[in-house]
């Protein structure tokens, strides 16, 4: 079982992952981006002494765990070797009040007695710092507070205060509620209010649910990633983060840990897209809303490849040695230095993200002239830049090449703001910009086409095979009967396929060979594969994917592809997407049901 097997709870403003033993293991305050509060899934290869909240059977034999349904609520049963057994239901509170979401910093555990008389005990052991470890304050009769200097935190529980701070175990007798957030006094009776707060919470996501537009095939699976999805949001600004952790590497010892806890452009467009096919519309319209003051304070147009969770520009990398990291193997890097990096691709994901607005009629606001004009400042940058070298979408920190996907997405910015122009009736500038779609698509033509190998490559300078070449498909500048597409698909899948798994490219980086594969180049994989009629090959290679998920029905970055075992980041908002669009793509239709 991979240690990444691990069921993420959140509430869009703080998230946390649980281990099978029901132990948080990670989780940052007061937001993703934060310090880590558990940080236990970096603590190394021995059994942290802190960074972690557990609740512990005596006697424990069996654990069994789900999510209640359509939530991110999960619900853990253990049972000893007498057959006393309790539930464990962990949430954190998010729900409509007072006209406005509620979704604190806290992290809330109901622990019910199911059978017998159980006997459990609760180590809750904070982390500051970055791994080191937090002591509590003199509390009171009801709680324990930890002065963390990211924010101070309280405790506040119905169970035995003394014999939760000496870690005890007790009869648990009835039920026991613990609510952990901010450093001030829980005002109402705490029991009833938290299952208040449980009841609402589920209630708000089976709202949410309800109004995705999920396939008739694969529902859970879909519904799973949307929810993970979601909870990658910082609703609070609409950014969106490539994952909820840092530095779990791609491969065992390879130094590839990242941080993921930002907003990639090309990611965030990814899962925009995949959430649109669903109808999520509140997550496209956070995230425009995020994306417009982004272009709004780019100068000149210039856009970076990632910025932080409220739109910051700077995010200085560094390591962090309290933390040896995810089975010892750091370093542990807060930060990520491709803030600094040249990527073109991401002028086209900006403009991508936000054609849907001048057509969707749902949207509370739609995209007017001025949001175009600003956009075209984009598209300029697109056209000057397309045929220039970037670090790419693989974000190659030693090297610049002129890529075939950035310069298609640089082509695909045009080409959709001649399309926006249209709709808002603009003739002049339709065919301003579809010209210079035009330029750009001869230029890839001309440069990226190899007609000895009868394929596309991944640079302009060489004949190099790159899995985002898939892509081209998707972004619509080829078809699927295309004999160029075709050829380079072919291409792709023999030198890049590793049995049921694709790696991104198989040639030396600035770390080496890659050992792992990249889910969601499988994922696309599977998508050119129904487009050119391989609809059977297509359907038992989703069905492969699926069955490498987590109990909580994710996946990370990156697989083994020998092993099947789960590396890279968790959950990573790339993999959920491919989940999404192959189960859409590939399910039969809701009529044939009826």
């Amino acid at each position: 079982m991979s240690d990444l097997d691990l069921w993420p709870i959140g509430n869009c403003q703080v998230s946390a992952l649980i281990d099978r033993s029901a132990s948080f293991v990670w989780g940052c305050v007061p937001r993703v981006d934060g310090d880590p509060l558990f940080s236990a899934l970096l603590g190394g290869a021995d059994e942290p002494q802190h960074g972690f909240w557990a609740i512990d059977l005596h006697d424990e034999v069996t654990v069994e765990q789900r999510y209640l349904r359509n939530t991110p609520i999960l619900s853990t049963t253990k049972t000893d070797s007498a057959g006393n057994s309790i539930e464990i239901v962990d949430f954190c509170p998010r729900f409509q009040r007072l006209g406005r979401t509620y979704r604190p910093v806290a992290f809330a555990r109901i622990v019910r007695p199911l059978g017998g008389s159980p006997r459990i005990r609760v180590r809750l052991r904070p982390a500051q710092d970055w791994g080191q470890k937090a002591e509590a304050l003199p509390g009171g009769s009801n709680h324990i507070r930890f002065h963390l200097p990211a924010l101070p935190m309280r405790l506040t529980t119905d169970a035995p205060v003394a014999l939760v701070r000496e870690e005890r175990f007790f009869r648990l007798e009835r039920a026991a509620t613990f609510f952990l957030g901010p450093d001030e006094p829980f005002g109402d009776d705490l029991s009833q209010r938290v299952i208040e707060m449980l009841a609402s919470t589920a209630a708000e996501w089976r709202e949410w649910v309800r109004g995705l537009a999920t396939p008739v095939e694969w529902q859970d699976a879909v519904i799973a990633a949307a929810i993970a999805l979601k909870l990658c949001q910082h609703e609070e600004t609409g950014a969106i983060v490539a994952a909820l952790t840092t530095s779990v590497p791609e491969h065992a010892g390879s130094q590839r840990n990242w941080d993921y806890r930002y907003c990639w452009i090309r990611d965030a467009y990814y899962t925009v897209q995949a959430l649109n096919r669903l109808g999520a519309l509140d997550v496209l319209e956070g995230y425009l809303g995020y994306l417009r003051n982004i272009v709004d304070e780019a100068r000149g147009g210039e856009i970076q490849p990632l910025y932080g969770v409220t739109g910051e520009a700077r995010l200085e990398e560094r390591v962090e040695p309290g933390l040896p990291g995810y089975r010892g193997m750091g370093p542990v890097r807060v930060g990520n230095q491709a803030y600094e990096q040249v990527q073109h691709d991401a002028y086209g994901q900006i403009i991508l993200s936000n054609v849907q607005a001048f057509f969707d009629r749902r949207l509370f606001r739609m995209a007017t002239a001025e949001d175009f004009a600003a956009l075209e400042r984009i598209g300029e940058r697109a056209f000057a830049l397309h045929d220039q070298p970037d670090a790419g979408l693989w974000e190659l920190r030693t090297r610049k090449h002129v890529h075939t996907y950035s310069a298609a997405m640089c082509w695909a910015a045009c080409d959709r703001l001649a399309s926006a122009a249209s709709a808002l009736g603009l003739g002049d500038k339709a065919d301003f910009w579809a010209d210079r779609a035009a330029t750009v698509r001869s230029r890839i033509e001309d440069a990226a086409w190899r007609p000895d190998t009868g394929r596309i490559s991944a640079t302009f300078e060489g004949d190099d095979l790159d899995a985002s070449l898939i892509q081209l498909l998707d972004l619509r500048f080829f078809a699927p009967s295309d004999p160029r597409f075709q050829g380079t698909l072919r291409a792709v899948e023999e030198g890049l396929r590793r049995g049921s798994h694709m790696l991104r490219y198989a040639t030396e980086d600035d770390f080496g060979l890659p050992e792992t594969a990249f889910n969601v180049c499988t994922f696309w994989l599977i998508e050119a594969l129904q487009a050119t009629g391989r609809e059977a090959d297509a359907r038992a290679l989703f069905e492969e994917m699926l069955s490498r998920r987590t109990g909580a029905g994710l996946l990370s970055e990156d697989i083994d592809p020998q092993s099947g075992e789960l590396w890279g980041n968790y959950p990573q908002t790339y993999s959920l997407v491919g989940t999404i669009n192959c189960a859409v793509l590939l399910s039969k239709p809701w009529s044939s049901v009826r």
